[in-house]
Order: structure tokens, then sequence, then C-alpha cells
């Protein structure tokens, strides 16, 4: 086991402190015995990573029914944490909104894991013109409610990222200060094409990457038997075929692909914060050896080793992904 902490790094402008590392909730806690998530969350807060996204799948392509965020309050529960113990970054979504408000929905989720606020939330996906300013306005009125502190956007269109930000600082609102986005070995364009790279380079949002694995296929399941994220631009078949390749990189460093996918996601400048998915302790102890393999290779030897993963060069990098 790790024995020094994960660390931690500032998410955007004004944002907290958070650990690079974070849990995610997508058919996670749902894939997992309750005593196995209950060791996962307890491991997570010993590690120094007890930052946790979790979301109430049941609107827009995930309208799932899906219970993990239960399960995660459950367990969180039964592992003896006290709410102050844990960051929670909640999801608010737009596919029905505003006929299903900001506020319906966190009273919903937020009750469904059994606690009163968030520290976090995300604001995302759609498809579509969105209303920025009455977004802006919204997330403001839970803010001022005490219902979470700061926000972040996930996989929006860089135009409505400026305007948000834009509109929120002409109204003295809090703008959104990170972006949650599709980012690793294989996609890259999204976080290091030049418009979201501005916004980083100068420091005016903090990047979350998530989806690192591709669904675990980077972690070596080729054939993943799970509902896992879209395939934008339609590279999913390259990307199993660059498995081998991944693996070979990270044999030459003694270390596994997952540790080699993470770390590469660490060597971005902007990258505040990683989250993926676990579902057992053992992929979140191999998880967390991508921090010695960062410190003992650093960030330009890996991202030259890996430069000739990046799959989706070819793409626009402005679209909502």
């Amino acid at each position: 086991m790790s024995a020094a902490p994960v660390p931690t790094r500032t998410l955007g402008p004004g944002g907290p402190e958070v650990p690079v590392f974070a849990l995610g909730s997508w058919n996670t806690w749902d894939r997992m015995t309750p005593d196995d998530a209950v060791a996962l969350v307890h491991r997570a807060a010993e590690a120094g990573a007890a930052f946790f996204d979790v979301a109430h799948y049941d609107m827009g392509p995930h309208a799932e029914n899906a219970r993990t965020d239960i399960l995660f309050g459950e367990a969180v529960r039964a592992a003896g944490l006290r709410r102050e113990d844990y960051l929670l970054c909640g999801k608010l979504w737009l596919w029905e909104y505003p006929a299903r408000s900001f506020a319906d929905q966190l009273a919903v989720s937020l009750d469904r894991i059994g606690v009163e606020s968030a520290d976090l939330v995300v604001v995302g996906d759609y498809l579509g013109e969105v209303d920025v300013p009455r977004i802006v306005t919204d997330v403001a009125a839970e803010i001022e409610k005490g219902r979470f502190a700061g926000w972040g956007v996930n996989n929006w269109l860089i135009d409505d990222v400026r305007a948000a930000i834009a509109f929120a600082q002409a109204e003295g609102l809090t703008p959104p200060t990170f972006a949650q986005l599709k980012y690793g070995l294989v996609r890259r364009t999204m976080a290091e094409g030049e418009p979201y790279g501005e916004l980083f380079a100068r420091g005016a949002l903090a990047l979350q990457a998530s989806d690192v694995f591709e669904g675990g296929i980077l972690a070596g399941k080729l054939t993943p038997g799970r509902k896992i994220g879209a395939d934008v631009g339609g590279i999913r078949e390259a990307i199993v075929a660059a498995y081998p390749e991944v693996q070979r990189i990270a044999a030459s460093l003694d270390a596994t692909p997952t540790q080699l996918g993470l770390a590469f996601v660490l060597s971005h400048p902007a990258t505040a914060n990683v989250l993926f998915g676990a579902s057992r302790l053992e992929q979140f102890e191999d998880n967390l050896g991508a921090l010695a393999l960062l410190d003992r290779v650093g960030p330009d030897a890996i991202r030259t080793l890996t430069r000739t993963l990046w799959l989706d060069s070819h793409l626009a990098p402005t679209g909502a992904w």
C-alpha cells in the first residue's frame, strides 16, 4: 500500500484543493458487493483520495434508473466517514433542463445519497443550444442556498464556456472553475486543442480528466461488457488496436497500462484531478502506482514515449463531446 498520501492540486481559480485522484460512480458502486464498496471507500480516505463524483443517472442517454448513488451513500456511512471527511461532486444534467430544475435535481440526488449538500457540481452534457445566462444564474441560486460551493462544466462547447465565465464575472456570480473532459492517452484533442488549451494556459479553468481508460479498454478489457462512454469520432477500433503498444510502453517503464494512462493525464499542467472508476480494491491500489511512475520517469519523458498514441488528432477540438 502507498505510504504517501495522494497529492492535491487546486481545482481552478479560487477552487478548492482536491486530491489528484477521484472515484466516479457510473457503473462502479453497483458492480461490487457492499463489503467491497466499504473497503474501497475506507482505503480511498486512508490514501488521501476521498473525492467522489456521484450522479443520479436518470435523464437523457443516462436514463438507467441506476442505484449506484444510493449504494455509494450506504458505503460511506458503513465505512464510518463523516460528511466533512470527504469531498462530494454531484451532477446537474441539462438533458431535461429547465423543465427539471437544478433545485429539483439536487433535492432528489442529495436525498438518494443521504446528505444535505455537495462540495461541487458538474453541469452537463447537452445537445443543441443552451441558455448560458440562465444556467449560471440558476447555479448561483443553489450556491446561495449552500447546496454546493463551486462548479464545473462537462464537455461543453468552448464558446458556451467562455460565455459562462464572462456572464458570471459581469454579474458578480460564481463562474465555472474546471472542465470535466474526456482525456487520456488516445483522446487528447478536446483538452489539448487550442480552444480549451487557451483557457487552461491562462489559468481560467482547471482540467478534470474523465474516461481515461476508454471504458476499460485501455485497462485490458478490449470488449467491455457494460455500457461505456460515447465513441467520439469513431476511433474505438483504432483504440483497441493500439492497446498492445500501450502495454509495450508500460512494460518498458516497469508499469501497468493503467498506471501509464494516469501518469500521462497527470503530466498535463492543467490537470487538477483525474476521475476514474474502480470496482475492486486491487484496481485502486494499482492506480496509486501512477504517482510513483510520474515521479520516477517525469512528465516530459512520459509524453514523449506516448506521442504516437494520440488517435483523435484529426478531429475538430470545439465540439461538445
